[in-house]
């Protein structure tokens, strides 16, 4: 058992859920419940490595997950091109249970297995990629699951946000802060929020992690500006049991790659 199937096994004995029958199947038919994000960021060091991870994503994984029902699945890299842009994945699962149980699904999938052989098998010379690093997330209860931007807005940025807070106390009260009207407000100004997650496993804990798009960036500065003028919003931020409930942010503006379902 590698370590992420043994953590992701642990969080779900946690949770009190029980693995019986087919999980992929069984999660999948509580539409009420949580959904959990992976989130992976792939660095690079060169346009090539940028486009083996691309291809093995468009060509190996996603067939794959989508085979075990996990859709859709978004790959996405820095808006800017440079040598050292990442690849930014977003994994939805409808369960702990369908996270823990993937890389052994993986394993057993032959088709899989030789689309992805050249990937997984990358030797010391010629690596892949550099590193990658995985967070995994609990969706906020005020939008349980992820959201594909509408088709007639045909989204061409997208914005990863990561709000960072003191304590877990700050952090929950930050969602808070969302639930009780940013979400609504970003999705009237035409923010189109992809997902919202508080982060349970990965870097700068406590905080939370959303993505937003916009059809262009002009487009997505109008609707964020149209977010900080909402009179909702400027009750929400004058309030004072929201005070500092953030101690920094780490903003990305990222494009969606060939391999994208999102």
């Amino acid at each position: 058992m590698n370590s992420r199937t043994f953590l992701a096994s642990v969080l779900a004995l946690a949770a009190g859920v029980a693995v019986i029958g087919n999980p992929f199947r069984a999660a999948a038919a509580d539409a009420d419940k949580n959904q959990y994000y992976e989130v992976r960021i792939y660095s690079t060091t060169s346009d090539a490595q940028r486009q083996r991870v691309n291809d093995y994503w468009q060509n190996a994984a996603i067939p794959a997950y989508n085979r075990l029902g996990i859709q859709p699945i978004g790959v996405f890299t820095e808006q800017e091109d440079s040598a050292t842009n990442s690849i930014y994945v977003l994994i939805p699962c409808d369960s702990l249970e369908i996270f823990s149980a993937i890389p052994a699904k993986l394993a057993a999938d032959a088709d899989y297995q030789k689309a992805a052989a050249e990937f997984l098998s990358a030797p010391k010379g010629n690596p892949a990629y550099d590193r990658f690093e995985s967070s995994l997330l609990v969706a906020f209860d005020g939008m349980k699951h992820i959201s594909i931007p509408p088709a007639d807005k045909k989204p061409n940025i997208f914005e990863l946000r990561t709000y960072k807070s003191s304590s877990e106390g700050k952090g929950l009260n930050k969602i808070k802060m969302f639930e009780s009207g940013e979400i609504t407000v970003m999705k009237e100004v035409g923010l189109a929020p992809v997902f919202y997650g508080r982060k349970v496993i990965g870097a700068n804990m406590p905080c939370l992690m959303y993505m937003t798009c916009g059809e262009n960036a002009d487009a997505h500065k109008q609707h964020w500006s149209g977010f900080g003028g909402a009179a909702v919003w400027k009750q929400l931020q004058a309030d004072p049991q929201y005070k500092d409930n953030m101690i920094g942010m780490i903003r990305v503006i990222l494009k969606r790659t060939p391999a994208s379902q999102i």
